[in-house]
C-alpha cells in the first residue's frame, strides 16, 4: 500500500487541532499526516494537590507528559504521580492535553491515518551543547507523543558542520548521541521507528550514504528519504525511473517493510537546496517515482512537503493511479496479444 499525506494539518481545514487535521485527511482520501513540531521549551513544576495519584493521562490542564521522580524520568502514563514528583509539562503542546493524544489514537486508526511526526527543524547532535540538549529533548518528546498516537515514524535532521569542529568529531558525536536515544527508546518500550532524514545542504550531516551508515551502525532507525533533499544535494539527479529505483532499493532494506519518504518540487543551486516549490514546477518530477513504486510494490508513505501541502499529496496519488492504470491496461493489451499470436499459430 502507498499512503499519501501532508506535512501538517491540511490548508483547507477550518478547524486547527490535530483532530480536526485527521478528519480533513481523511475526507480528502488522503491516509496519512506528519505532524510538525515547533522547538518548546519544558518545564518542570510541582503536582497540583488534585493531580496526587492520577496518571500523565488523567491530567486535565496543561500537556503534561514526564514525571521527575528523585531525579529518574518516568514516561509511564499510567504511574500514579506521587506528591514529591515534578512534571514537565510543554506549554505548546501538540493537543490541549496529554491524555487527549490516546483517544486521538483511536480516531486516527478508525479513519485509517497514519501518523507520523516532525521533530524542529534545526537540529544539532554534534556540538554537544546546551542546543544539542534541547535537540535531544526534542526528539524524545516527538517520540512519547507519537507512542501515545499510535504512529509509526519520528523524524528528525541530526546536525550542521559550523567549522567551529572538524567533521569527524561532528560525525562521532552525532552517532553516540543517536546510539543514547535508542538505548532510551528501546528501554521505554516506544513503538514508532526513529528516520533519519536526507538533507538538502552540503553542511548539514545527511546525505544518503551518511544515513545509510548511521543505519548500519545504530539498530533501530530508519533512513527518511527526502527526494526533493536529496535531488539538491546530487544536483539533479533523480531524473528517470531507474533513478528513483535506486534509491528505493538501498532504502527498503533498512526500512522494516514500509519505506517513508517525503516530496515536493525544489529549487536547488550547487548541491544545496533553495526552496521547495509546488510539485509541477522544476525538474523534480513525479511521474518516474509513481513508476519507480509500482514497478517495486514496496509499502511506503509519501508526505507532501509542498506549498500546496494537501494538493500535492492528492495530486501524487491521482498520479500513482493514472500511471497504474496506464500500466495494467498495456499489460492486458500485450497478454491479448500473446494470447491471439497463440490462437493463430494453433
Amino acid at each position: 500500500m502507498i499512503r499519501f499525506g501532508p506535512a501538517g494539518i491540511p490548508l483547507s481545514c477550518k478547524g486547527r487541532t490535530l483532530q480536526n487535521g485527521i478528519e480533513d485527511v481523511h475526507n480528502l482520501s488522503l491516509s496519512a499526516m506528519e505532524i510538525q513540531m515547533v522547538r518548546s521549551s519544558a518545564y518542570a513544576r510541582p503536582p497540583d494537590d488534585e493531580e496526587i495519584g492520577l496518571t500523565l493521562k488523567d491530567i486535565e490542564e496543561g500537556f503534561v507528559l514526564e514525571i521527575v521522580r528523585d531525579g529518574e524520568l518516568i514516561v509511564d502514563p499510567d504511574e500514579p504521580i506521587e506528591e514529591d514528583d515534578d512534571l514537565i509539562y510543554m506549554p505548546s503542546g501538540i493537543s490541549d492535553t496529554y491524555g487527549d493524544l490516546f483517544w486521538t489514537n483511536e480516531m486516527a486508526k478508525r479513519l485509517d491515518v497514519s501518523m507520523s511526526i516532525h521533530t524542529p527543524f534545526y537540529m544539532d547532535l554534534g556540538s554537544n551543547n546546551d542546543l544539542t540538549e534541547n535537540c535531544l529533548e526534542s526528539i524524545r518528546h516527538a517520540g512519547l507523543i507519537l507512542n501515545a498516537l499510535g504512529g509509526d515514524v519520528v523524524v528528525t535532521s541530526l546536525g550542521i558542520y559550523d567549522g567551529k569542529m572538524d567533521r569527524e568529531e561532528v560525525d562521532n558525536n552525532i552517532l553516540n548521541n543517536v546510539a543514547d536515544i535508542m538505548d532510551w527508546w528501546v528501554g521505554n518500550g516506544l513503538t514508532p521507528r526513529l528516520g533519519v532524514e536526507v538533507t538538502g545542504q552540503e553542511d548539514v550531516f545527511g546525505s544518503l550514504d551518511q544515513v545509510l551508515d548511521l543505519c548500519d551502525q545504530v539498530d533501530g532507525i530508519i533512513p527518511v528519504v527526502n527526494f526533493s533533499h536529496l535531488h539538491s544535494r546530487t544536483n539533479g539527479s533523480l531524473l528517470e525511473v531507474d533513478d528513483f529505483l535506486n534509491v528505493l532499493e538501498q532504502v527498503e532494506g533498512y526500512s522494516g517493510g514500509n519505506i517513508y519518504s517525503a516530496f515536493a518540487g525544489v529549487e536547488y543551486w550547487e548541491g544545496n537546496e533553495r526552496r521547495l516549490t509546488p510539485i509541477k514546477k522544476g525538474d523534480l518530477r513525479f511521474e518516474p517515482l509513481a513508476e519507480a513504486l509500482i514497478e517495486m510494490k514496496p509499502s511506503a508513505t509519501v508526505i507532501s512537503t509542498s506549498p500546496l501541502l494537501e494538493h500535492d499529496a492528492m495530486y501524487m496519488k491521482i498520479i500513482l493511479e493514472r500511471v497504474l492504470a496506464k500500466k495494467v491496461a498495456r499489460d492486458m493489451k500485450e497478454r491479448k496479444k500473446a494470447e491471439m499470436a497463440a490462437a493463430a499459430s494453433e
